[in-house]
């Protein structure tokens, strides 16, 4: 895998062995923190639109204020889009409040 957590774009090699993790080819410490994290627990941003009444535009971007679990991903951009907001929204504030539980909020990217 390639790590992405710096510009230097490491190719890792992962070797699981038993309940061991054995990692190589970073250059520093993030890089094993990231492979660990990737095959363990994957998060992911997402950022995408939901439809708006009464704004300047159709469609205003939101995104996660963190990252959720990857596997959540899918169903968070399902609910966006089934989603339609009323204007006005400002940039910050929070269309859907923990989303599925997961701690993480929906937010507003702009003022419309």
């Amino acid at each position: 895998m390639v790590c992405i957590v710096c510009p230097l774009g490491c190719r890792l090699e992962v070797d699981m062995s038993g309940d061991k993790l054995n990692v190589s080819g970073n250059k520093c410490k993030r890089g094993l923190t990231y492979a660990e994290d990737e095959l363990t627990n994957p998060v992911r941003m997402v950022c995408s639109t939901v439809k708006i009444n009464g704004g300047v535009h159709s469609v205003i971007p939101v995104k996660t204020d963190k990252a959720l679990p990857d596997k959540y991903k899918l169903e968070v951009v399902k609910a966006l889009k089934a989603m339609v907001l009323q204007s006005p929204v400002k940039m910050g504030d929070v269309v859907i409040a923990d989303i599925f539980g997961t701690g993480v909020n929906i937010v507003a990217e702009r003022d419309m």
